[in-house]
């Protein structure tokens, strides 16, 4: 799960409504354990009993967010979003700023299947690219990641963006 760390009410509900449905379909909610979006998905996580892990900026774990169960402090500052974007088998986009971009078109990179809730538009040339999965909802969000970790529903693993998957 990515997004910012300011972002609107309705962008942290919306996390934390994902973060709780991830927890509930038994996955493990992992993201940059600061505040903002990451915040909001590590408490929905926490409420539904889920585990969390936050890998942090850092080398200070107390710096992670208080609903952060597992705390990743790496020192690598902004290039920790590398660690983010590889650590899962789908990602989830809520909102955002110019970090959520990169570790986005990191996640695509590396073949890994990206859902957008209410973030970035990508174009190349003046023209769309798809490479992002648009969901509507929590629910759809979660429902796309957890499919396309499984191996089918959102852009294709493997593919670049741009590229049919």
């Amino acid at each position: 799960m990515v997004g910012a760390s300011d972002q609107s009410a309705e962008l942290i509900g919306l996390a934390e409504e994902v973060g709780r449905r991830l927890a509930e379909a038994g996955a493990t909610v992992v993201c940059g354990g600061l505040g903002g979006v990451m915040e909001a998905v590590c408490r929905g996580a926490k409420g539904a009993d889920g585990t969390t892990v936050g890998i942090l900026p850092g080398a200070d774990r107390t710096a992670a967010n208080r609903f952060v169960g597992i705390a990743i402090p790496t020192g690598l500052g902004e290039a920790r979003n590398a660690v983010v974007a590889r650590a899962g088998d789908a990602m989830i986009a809520v909102g955002g700023g110019y970090g959520t971009l990169a570790e986005i078109a990191l996640a695509r990179r590396a073949g890994i299947p990206v859902i957008g809730l209410d973030t970035w538009e990508l174009a190349r040339g003046g023209r769309a690219v798809d490479a992002i999965a648009r969901a509507g909802s929590a629910e759809e969000a979660v429902e796309l990641a957890l499919a396309a970790a499984r191996g089918g529903g959102a852009p294709g693993r493997g593919s670049r963006p741009g590229e049919a998957g």
